[in-house]
């Protein structure tokens, strides 16, 4: 017997919209800002300990997704749902982890060489690109959940799901490739 999910919200698209775009474009602009902006402060830690922390947050964002997944093709909706919130929950804790480490660090240089540097950029780069464009795609599919839209969530689900995943992946395995050069 499959369960069955009655919308959370009220259906409005307009207000969801603005809402959705609204906060892509902040969260956006302040990663953006903040990334060039470095406090002098010293808490008496070794900062890098964010960057870690970002690798474990996109370590469990990555996990919950693929136990998202399989959730919901075991028609198991009501722990799709709350597996789907707590990555998104991580995802927050990532991005709050993720301009911390920015403000209290200094910029690191990858020192690899030959084709690993390639790959890394390569990496790097693509992880950057759509970990930018993300959000308000992760925002959409959620709302067309939570108002059981359900053909409309599939669709946006099959574009949302496999690019989050790579960015929550990808995101670890930067840290695994630039973390031996933080100083």
């Amino acid at each position: 017997m499959q369960e069955k999910l009655v919308p959370s919200v009220q259906k409005n698209d307009k207000l969801a919209r603005l809402l959705i775009f609204v906060v892509s474009a902040v969260v956006f602009i302040a990663v953006v800002i903040l990334s060039r902006v470095k406090l002098e402060v010293d808490l008496g830690f070794d900062v890098h300990v964010f960057a870690t922390l970002n690798a474990v947050l996109n370590s469990w964002v990555s996990v919950l997704l693929v136990a998202a997944l399989i959730a919901v093709k075991n028609g198991k909706y009501e722990l799709h749902r709350n597996l789907m919130f707590a990555a998104m929950y991580f995802s927050v804790l990532f991005l709050v982890s993720y301009i911390a480490h920015h403000l209290l660090s200094d910029s690191t240089a990858y020192g690899g060489e030959g084709a690993i540097r390639f790959v890394y950029y390569f990496i790097l780069i693509t992880h950057i690109f759509l970990a930018a464009v993300i959000l308000p795609f992760i925002l959409f599919t959620a709302y067309r959940g939570l108002t059981a839209e359900w053909p409309a969530h599939r669709k946006l689900a099959k574009i949302t799901w496999p690019i989050w995943l790579y960015v929550s992946v990808t995101g670890v395995i930067v840290y695994l490739m630039i973390s031996p050069y933080y100083q």
